[in-house]
């Protein structure tokens, strides 16, 4: 009888150890960035209660009604909710332990996020997210500062291409007068609206600007605009976003028909976009949200963010012919024979503890089946160990790369010499 083979959930990918050593390096990357903004780690759970998403994200809109992983606990009957985004658990977090208390703060998170929606290119059912966001900031100056930012990443990852749209949701109230105009335009033409575009009519027109069906373009394009409605505050703010961008140089876009897919979202809103990953161009995305930390049960604060997707920004990364595996090894630690494998993990250990990484070698083996796994595993250098090198307390040293002008020949060495040998020639290694 045949086992069949269970399979991972579409949507949902395995990251095998080549493409996961890269991932590290990004989180590196993405770390060290924000830390040179002083933004600080929080961990969040995967599992939230699912109030917190309808409440926060907006019950009419596709994330809470269609795409959202939502079950009961068996235990207790409470209903709960896999992630779709990060900014409620983020801003239930900060409310639920008094954060902004005493100040403001800027925080970043990472991690999985969860929408059941038709998996492609770049967009998946489980995907990751580096989710960035500043409560307690009330001016533009943060806005502007936010999208900065995105432009030194793609600096620093080596991206070109990106380019920054912005736009202004204004506050609820002016939002209101827009909505009514909007409604009466598509009221007017009823006839034209698809069916998602019908069902939002009364309860979130803006959402049908974002709308991406070919057939609405045209009937979109002349729909009023919601910069018209904009009192003297939100477009202060506005101007002050943009003149953060423009002291700094950076270019950008305003898009009228940029809303956003949440409904917490107001004033400033933001997206970096490229033409390189077809469809789904989005790259960075995010904006002000300063009521929702009194919508979630906080006191009244200003809030405002960004996301960015991981599997999109490594897939541009690549497509611009990026580094995709992280940097081998130092050592493969080679060895035969019973006191050469006591020896040989000593080595390894004492290699480790001054910093330097170490394959050891396990299996057992020829000495020529071991160099063979020892140059396919890209490390710079073999540490042999047979019953000679042991007797003697040494260590046969052989280069397995060629750097600059350096012989690329084997030495021996002494056990406790060996680290210093490795350390100089890499440092030789890379000044060459």
């Amino acid at each position: 009888m045949t086992i069949a083979k269970i399979q991972s959930v579409r949507g949902m990918n395995d990251i095998l150890p080549d493409e996961a050593e890269f991932w590290d390096m990004f989180d590196e990357i993405i770390r060290s960035w924000l830390k040179s903004y002083g933004y600080r780690p929080l961990r969040l759970p995967i599992v939230e209660p699912t109030p917190l998403f309808k409440r926060a994200i907006g019950e009419v809109t596709d994330i809470v009604e269609k795409e959202m992983y939502s079950f009961v606990d068996s235990l207790n009957g409470e209903a709960l909710t896999l992630r779709p985004e990060g900014t409620a658990g983020c801003v239930r977090a900060v409310i639920q332990h008094n954060l902004i208390a005493q100040q403001p703060q800027r925080l970043y998170y990472m991690g999985q996020m969860f929408r059941h929606e038709r998996p492609q290119k770049g967009r998946y059912r489980q995907f990751y997210q580096v989710g960035v966001e500043a409560l307690g900031f009330p001016g533009p100056d943060v806005d502007g500062e936010q999208i900065l930012m995105g432009a030194r990443l793609w600096d620093d990852l080596g991206l070109d291409g990106i380019k920054l749209q912005l736009n202004n949701l204004g506050q609820p109230a002016e939002r209101a007068r827009h909505r009514a105009e909007l409604i009466s335009y598509f009221e007017r033409h009823g006839e034209e609206l698809d069916e998602d575009g019908r069902r939002r009519l009364h309860s979130n027109p803006l959402r049908i600007l974002d709308s991406k069906n070919p057939a609405l373009q045209e009937l979109i394009l002349g729909a009023p605009q919601l910069i018209d409605h904009l009192g003297g505050e939100s477009l202060a703010h506005f101007d002050g976003v943009q003149q953060v961008l423009r002291d700094a140089g950076q270019p950008f876009e305003i898009n009228p028909r940029l809303v956003r897919g949440l409904d917490y979202y107001n004033l400033t809103v933001f997206e970096w976009v490229t033409d390189r990953l077809g469809a789904q161009g989005t790259v960075c995305a995010g904006g002000r949200y300063d009521g929702l930390v009194e919508q979630l049960g906080g006191k009244p604060a200003p809030a405002c963010g960004f996301a960015m997707g991981v599997e999109r920004l490594i897939a541009l990364i690549r497509e611009a012919g990026g580094e995709t595996r992280a940097a081998a090894v130092d050592v493969y630690v080679v060895h035969q024979g019973a006191a050469a494998s006591r020896l040989a993990a000593r080595v390894a250990e004492g290699l480790r503890d001054r910093g330097i990484d170490v394959l050891f070698h396990c299996g057992g083996g020829s000495f020529k089946a071991q160099m063979k796994k020892a140059d396919a595993s890209g490390a710079r250098f073999a540490a042999i160990i047979g019953d000679d090198e042991a007797s003697a307390g040494e260590v046969t040293l052989k280069p397995l790369r060629s750097f600059g002008e350096q012989p690329n020949v084997q030495m021996r060495v002494t056990v406790d010499g060996l680290a210093d040998e490795i350390m100089d020639c890499i440092l030789n290694w890379e000044e060459s």
